[in-house]
């Protein structure tokens, strides 16, 4: 997930949000604001309301915040490297740069969230319940309740059985535990997840029959996402069964064309000509640095006059648009998206040293296949 906005680090974690943050930042507000609190305090005005539910939305954004480094602590706890925390339009998204160690870790992971969501429910509870008491003003009542209420929804939500969901971790720890087969077990949470997409979607579609607009539109969109992650996730846990442990650089390209960012497009194409490696030429910098990527048919639209004194930076791919993923990584789980979005710039320890394309992919699952038995073969 893109962060569009850097928030800082938590325990050593990156955190950031997703533009996509605002508009439900904007929509939890205009909830609160128009429905929650005219209903439970009448006497609260217009700019109040507004106030008060703008508060409650930033509160429920460090709420969900809460319950992404509940599974980002634990899984630090159990060596698992966590590469950044994003919040966005869905709720928020630790990313693990590795797979949990055992079924037990995985189970662990998973609930540590919904686990935070159900302590963060009964602490706004029982604000609300000392507020109530103490004769707090009805709107801020009204708000904590709220944050009660939407933390329990938020526990019980991500438990369902249905990957990417924690539910669907849950799933997918307890059959790793039983048949003691990850790979199979990822699949099974995957398929649960991709059931319960669809069956969001009609629950979306019966909504919008019946004129709940908003809230039908909301239930299609969380049913989109749920399909879409979850076979997601299938084609990596299918990656994963064919490949195995192979690292990215066991089939990366380590000896592309290298360019520094600053020749013209003149000399690359030189260099090119004298040591043609299959369309690209990888940019970096002199201490190493990733610096972009640029193709022949890129080079090729330059008129021939204009490529002394055009820098081949002016006309490559940067390294933000680009997939850049670590030598070390297993090709497993970047595969999906070297497949989906093209090549990818490979790095170690931040220096780059080589390129991973869509074929280099495909090539490894070719010999892959090679190696597998067959239906009638002995194992």
């Amino acid at each position: 997930m893109h962060q569009s906005l850097r928030l800082g680090t938590i325990a050593g974690i990156r955190v950031g949000v997703n533009w996509s943050v605002l508009l439900i930042m904007f929509l939890l507000a205009q909830g609160l604001a128009i429905t929650v609190i005219p209903r439970s305090a009448p006497a609260v005005s217009g700019v109040v309301a507004w106030l008060l539910g703008a508060a409650g939305a930033v509160v429920l954004l460090l709420s969900l915040l809460v319950h992404e480094m509940a599974h980002a602590l634990v899984a630090r706890a159990y060596g698992v490297r966590v590469e950044q925390v994003t919040l966005w339009l869905l709720g928020g998204a630790a990313e693990l740069g590795q797979e949990p160690p055992s079924a037990r870790a995985d189970l662990l992971i998973a609930g540590a969230g919904p686990v935070a969501s159900a302590v963060l429910a009964f602490g706004f509870g029982g604000l609300t319940a000392g507020l109530t008491a103490a004769r707090a003003p009805a709107g801020v009542v009204a708000v904590c309740s709220w944050l009660a209420g939407i933390n329990l929804l938020l526990a019980a939500f991500n438990l369902l059985p249905g990957a990417p969901l924690d539910g669907g971790r849950v799933l997918r720890a307890a059959l790793w535990r039983w048949r003691g087969d990850r790979n199979w077990a990822a699949v099974a949470a995957a398929r649960a997840g991709r059931a319960l997409g669809v069956g969001l979607i009609v629950l979306g579609v019966a909504q919008l029959a019946l004129g709940g607009l908003l809230g039908g539109l909301w239930l299609a969109l969380i049913g989109w996402f749920l399909m879409s992650a979850a076979s997601s996730e299938a084609n990596t846990a299918r990656y994963r069964a064919e490949l195995g442990a192979v690292p990215v650089s066991a089939v990366m390209n380590a000896s592309p064309t290298y360019a520094d960012p600053d020749r013209s497009v003149a000399q690359v194409v030189a260099d090119v000509d004298a040591a043609p490696d299959g369309g690209i030429v990888a940019l970096r910098t002199g201490d190493g640095r990733p610096a972009g990527l640029v193709r022949l048919r890129e080079l090729a639209r330059v008129p021939e006059a204009e490529r002394i004194a055009t820098p081949v930076s002016r006309v490559a791919t940067p390294p933000a648009a680009l997939p850049v993923i670590e030598a070390s990584e297993p090709l497993a789980d970047v595969a999906a998206t070297v497949l989906r979005s093209g090549t990818a710039l490979v790095v170690d320890h931040g220096a780059l040293v080589g390129v991973l394309g869509p074929a280099d992919v495909t090539r490894a699952m070719e010999r892959s296949a090679l190696h597998r038995p067959g239906p009638g073969d002995p194992h």
